[in-house]
């Protein structure tokens, strides 16, 4: 099944920084908006950042907003989210996926699939 695979997970220090990327697996990513999610254990899965189909328009959710940082390189189709000044709460395993085909961030259910994720764990 096509989907996107997430990298770039780890064990940091609170306070430390991580880059995630979300990479495509066997197919592009140019042409779709993508949004970041996190589910920490015993949680329900979250919406974290999403990057229109172009990189026009970002967004982010209150809590990360200031620290987190969704970019994306348009040669490759490469979604990266950078992760500054990590809290113990931003502990969970981080999803990438297509959420439409459109320049802007609103989801479409059903659009796009789950990757394996990565694990991001802050603690000291």
């Amino acid at each position: 099944q096509l989907h996107a695979v997430e990298s770039g997970g780890g064990l940091v220090q609170p306070g430390g920084s991580l880059r995630l990327s979300c990479t495509p697996s066997g197919f592009p990513l140019h042409y779709y908006a993508v949004g970041w999610f996190r589910q920490a254990p015993g949680k329900e899965r979250e919406g974290v950042s999403c990057i229109s189909s172009t990189g026009t328009y970002t967004n982010y959710t209150e809590s990360v907003k200031g620290r987190f940082t969704i970019s994306r390189d348009s040669a490759k189709g490469t979604v990266f989210l950078q992760m500054d000044s990590l809290r113990p709460e931003d502990t969970a395993i981080y999803y990438c996926r297509t959420i439409n085909s459109h320049d802007e961030c609103t989801p479409l259910p059903g659009f796009g699939s789950w990757g394996p994720g990565t694990q991001v764990t802050v603690s000291s």
